[in-house]
Formats: structure tokens, sequence, C-alpha cells
């Protein structure tokens, strides 16, 4: 919510001033501004953001890379937000590997908003794997920790610890 809206802000340097809320049961994020109404939702805010920076790119440049990025986008407010139960995580985990298979990014080969928000959507979840959980969804480890490295992404969440010697190598 509110606190990974902050985070973005920073990310992408927009002047600080923005005011984040929370609206209803689900604490759905709110910005306030100062002419006209707020914004409300991650998503919306998120995009409004990144247009505010004038960094348009992290939405996509073609067409279809702006389509896979809010496919992940809504995929993070649905899926990620939505899914509480062990199982969610498991099916969250399996379709994103499976995803991120031949990729290094969730929308090809280009660093997107969606990178940024699935990474913060992810990290509490990320942080609780095991090691073996960790191999087992071996792409979204690769991906999770490239992500973590990317200059000005991962601010003061813990760096997540995952063991070199397999990740990177094919052998067996």
């Amino acid at each position: 919510g509110p606190e990974e809206l902050a985070q973005l802000e920073k990310l992408l340097g927009v002047p600080k001033g923005n005011k984040y809320g929370v609206q209803g049961e689900r604490k759905v994020p709110v910005l306030q501004t100062n002419n006209g109404p707020g914004l409300t939702g991650l998503m919306t805010i998120a995009a409004h953001l990144v247009k505010q920076a004038k960094k348009d790119q992290l939405l996509g440049s073609t067409a279809e890379e702006k389509a896979v990025v809010q496919q992940w986008l809504e995929y993070r407010v649905t899926r990620v937000d939505g899914g509480s139960s062990k199982e969610d995580t498991r099916i969250i985990l399996k379709d994103l590997n499976v995803h991120l298979e031949d990729k290094v990014y969730l929308a090809g080969n280009i660093f997107t908003l969606a990178d940024i928000l699935m990474y913060y959507g992810l990290h509490h979840v990320m942080v609780e794997l095991t090691v073996q959980e960790k191999e087992k969804y071996l792409n979204v480890s690769r991906w999770f920790n490239h992500i973590q490295h990317y200059p000005g992404v991962r601010q003061h969440l813990s760096n997540v610890v995952f063991i070199r010697n397999r990740l990177y190598t094919n052998a067996h």
C-alpha cells in the first residue's frame, strides 16, 4: 500500500509531497491530490507516479509490452494481494516460475513497473522460502535476485539470500 508507493516514489525520483491514505476494509491506497479528486488503487497511483517521473518506458514501449505489464499489475493486485493461503502462494510461484522460464523480466527483456511492484508484493513471501523451495522455483528466484539488485529497488527491504552455486549453473 502506501509504504510501497513511497518506495516507488523514491525509486522514480518523484519529488516527495504526495499524501497517501487507505480506504475501506481492503485498505486500498488513495493518493490525495491538490487539484480535483484523489486517485484510488495501487496500479492507478503507480502508473500516475511513473508518468509524473516521465519514465513511461516502465509501462512498456510496444502495445504488447504495455498489455503484458498491465496483465502482471492486475495479477499483483488480484492474486498476490488477494492470496493468503499457502496454496495460493504455491500457485502464484508456480505461475511465475513457468512465465519466467525464458524471460529476464516479466514483460520479456525490459525492466518495467510490473517487476518493481511484483518484487514488493512478493518480498514477504520470498523471505520465508526454504532453500529447497527457492530451488524448486528457480526462475522466480533468479528473477527476484536480479530485481533486488536493480539500482534503487530494494531500499530498506531485507536482502533475500540465494545460494549461488546451484542457482546459476545448469549442472544436473
